[in-house]
């Protein structure tokens, strides 16, 4: 097992203390305060809560780093500190409706060497309060379960793998484009699962569980932390031209190297169709 470094310490810390806010909110859903965010997006009480105890844990223990906060928005850090990527509660319609499916996600990203620019992202922790399960990841050192060593499953045939992905849906994403993918991915692999949550999607994917992974339209704090960990567990991400930027979000796709292939060439011709 790697040594747990400190500031996964710090990070696991804080998304455990959030994450107990949740599971007791997640065990009172009917008495939530619930407003619209947008078409079929909600953010609830639950949600601001968990954001604010990991922005209140964080700052304290790493003061004049920076943050990018899903409800929040962004807070400038000191010259040349990082920031913190956060997601206080992936898969919020899941938690709204009951369904024990969420994640706390939260990233760190580095500045580009002798520059203002944000670069890599070096640092990863996605909590699933409902299973106590902390999945986490540094640059080199690896991707992990609590203290197993995470690999990516090594599927290599379409026939044999299951695929995850998210769904367009009221106000959001692109159907058309979404219907064109599945109907060729569809056809060529063992089944594809849509739980509503893209973290949490990229941590088990990592793990073995998934195979693959596509999805377009996500935000940073979607996928800063998963796509780390898919990276140290031997996988591959990129976008749908295949470019592996530092934070795939609006276009994701991921897998092993054979599948990540695969899956490439299969999204390539539909968007060509």
């Amino acid at each position: 097992m790697a040594a747990i470094s400190g500031l996964i310490r710090v990070m696991e810390k804080a998304a455990r203390k959030a994450g107990a806010r949740l599971r007791r909110d997640f065990g009172e859903i009917e008495n939530l305060q619930v407003s619209r965010k947008g078409p079929a997006d909600f953010v609830s009480k639950a949600d601001e809560a968990s954001e604010r105890i990991l922005w209140d844990e964080l700052k304290v223990a790493r003061p004049g780093w920076g943050f990018l906060l899903e409800e929040g928005g962004e807070i400038e850090a000191e010259p040349g500190q990082p920031r913190f990527i956060i997601d206080p509660l992936d898969g919020t319609s899941n938690f709204l409706h009951g369904l024990p499916h969420f994640a706390i996600s939260i990233a760190v990203q580095e500045r580009k060497l002798g520059s203002d620019e944000w670069g890599e992202v070096t640092a990863g922790v996605i909590y699933q309060p409902i299973t106590d399960e902390t999945f986490w990841a540094e640059k080199t050192r690896g991707a992990w379960l609590q203290d197993a060593r995470l690999r990516v499953s090594g599927r290599r045939q379409l026939s044999e793998a299951l695929i995850a992905t998210g769904t367009p849906f009221q106000g959001h994403g692109n159907f058309s484009e979404w219907t064109r993918i599945f109907g060729r991915v569809g056809p060529n692999v063992a089944g594809i699962r849509r739980y509503g949550a893209a973290s949490l999607d990229l941590a088990w994917l990592a793990a073995g569980r998934f195979d693959g992974f596509w999805e377009s339209e996500l935000s940073p704090w979607d996928t800063a932390a998963g796509c780390l960990l898919v990276r140290e567990a031997g996988g591959f991400v990129s976008d749908y031209r295949g470019r592996s930027l530092t934070i795939c979000d609006k276009q994701v796709i991921a897998g092993n190297d054979q599948m990540h292939s695969r899956l490439h060439k299969l999204v390539t011709e539909a968007l060509k169709a």
